[in-house]
């Protein structure tokens, strides 16, 4: 669908008045979104990404959404309400448990990613189908490979959203696995490389979130995938004062295994080695759905939160924010949501070379237990030191990253 606005002018000219009408033309696309999950509550990265996507991009076209669900539990008229403002149609499509284990059987005998399959169902793909014939987008646009299948042979315009690069984040957790595992791990590993092999050549156009997960895709045009990073709600994430509870906060969903395994670190290796020189730090580890692993690290100075109802009370209650990343990909919106509050920050090479802060100017980096102990050391005892990773950090993501001028670009190569 094509909207032309026009705008009368008020600019010197060489009519008979003296000026000439000027006029805009804005092409309205109808963009069908597809998404694995209901982007709300944003407690997830793909989530939030999608959520706040959506917002930009209902600027200047519409959209009509539709989610998979395979959440029971999920308060599905709080989150239409949340989406509503941004969307002309919403559809959630309910993924039952029984038919998911039909999915994921189908999937296995068929050679596709386990997770594609869990995601993919015959009933859904009609449902899909449907809506399309009603809506005749202009654009298809789908967020992860998760997706893909649903549109993999269709001949209307398309990008899909590689996020994250799964192979390769199956290829650290098979490193980590136990022996029971590691088949599984590499069985899926193998799979999703193919797979994101055969999504780039029928999708029309691919983004992903940084250059190094764009590296990792074992495609030949790699280069060809669009850099799409995230960006941050600067209004909501911004500076609060209050009382500091927390010498440390780690924040993100604890029950995704990259943060479960962040966390574990923490607390088994670097804070021991920091509770030596300051026995009476404090952490707290915030976030979603905390894993039995997770829990198991409360103690006199470890706090496990669970579901928060605002993160921002999260990061504002410590004087810093660690992510001591070992394994996953992507850029870490934990990060960039604590720099914008001025909390300074500490994290690892492998979540910065997302992030592409400089070391010892915006944030602190450390590869090892003790590299990181000795960070958090600096922080906690040097006031100066503090202030400037702090300020530092948040006029960094308060320049680089920006929801608006992200989801621009994303437009821009959807127009094309």
């Amino acid at each position: 669908m094509k909207v032309l606005i026009l705008f009368t002018g008020i600019k010197p000219g060489n009519n008979n008045s003296g000026f000439d009408q000027g006029f805009v033309i804005i092409y309205c696309m109808r963009l069908f979104v597809l998404l694995p999950r209901v982007p709300y509550p944003l407690e997830k990265g793909d989530k939030l990404r999608a959520f706040y996507q959506i917002k930009e991009l209902s600027k200047n076209n519409e959209i009509i959404l539709c989610a998979l669900n395979s959440i029971s539990k999920l308060d599905k008229q709080k989150a239409f309400r949340e989406l509503q403002p941004y969307c002309r149609s919403i559809n959630f499509i309910d993924l039952p448990w029984y038919g998911i284990l039909w999915n994921l059987f189908t999937a296995f005998l068929k050679g596709i990613p386990i997770q594609s399959g869990y995601f993919y169902s015959c009933r859904a793909k009609r449902k899909v189908d449907k809506l399309i014939e009603e809506y005749k987008p202009d654009h298809v646009y789908c967020q992860l490979v998760r997706t893909a299948e649903y549109f993999i042979k269709s001949d209307l315009p398309k990008t899909i959203d590689y996020q994250d690069v799964f192979s390769y984040g199956l290829k650290r957790r098979y490193d980590k696995a136990n022996l029971l595992f590691k088949p599984i791990y590499k069985m899926e590993y193998k799979r999703l490389l193919k797979y994101e092999n055969k999504v780039f050549d029928c999708f029309d156009n691919k983004t992903i979130i940084s250059y190094p997960d764009q590296k990792l895709i074992d495609h030949p045009q790699r280069e060809k995938i669009h850099i799409i990073p995230n960006g941050v709600d600067h209004d909501f994430f911004s500076p609060m004062e209050r009382k500091k509870e927390y010498d440390l906060v780690f924040a993100g969903n604890m029950a995704y295994p990259p943060n479960v395994d962040a966390a574990s670190f923490l607390v088994k290796d670097i804070m021991p080695l920091v509770w030596k020189k300051k026995p009476d730090a404090t952490i707290l580890l915030a976030g979603a759905s905390p894993d039995r692993r997770v829990l198991a690290l409360k103690g006199n100075n470890v706090v496990v939160s669970g579901w928060m109802d605002d993160i921002r009370d999260a990061y504002s209650s410590a004087r810093v924010f660690i992510a001591p990343m070992r394994i996953g990909t992507g850029l870490q919106n934990k990060l960039l949501e604590a720099m914008s509050m001025r909390i300074p920050s500490i994290t690892t090479k492998l979540a910065n070379d997302a992030l592409k802060a400089e070391d010892g100017k915006e944030v602190l980096i450390g590869n090892d237990a003790n590299s990181l102990a000795k960070n958090i050391l600096n922080l906690l005892n040097d006031k100066k030191h503090y202030s400037e990773i702090a300020d530092n950090g948040y006029n960094f993501v308060n320049t680089e990253y920006s929801w608006e001028e992200s989801t621009a670009k994303l437009e821009k190569i959807m127009r094309t």
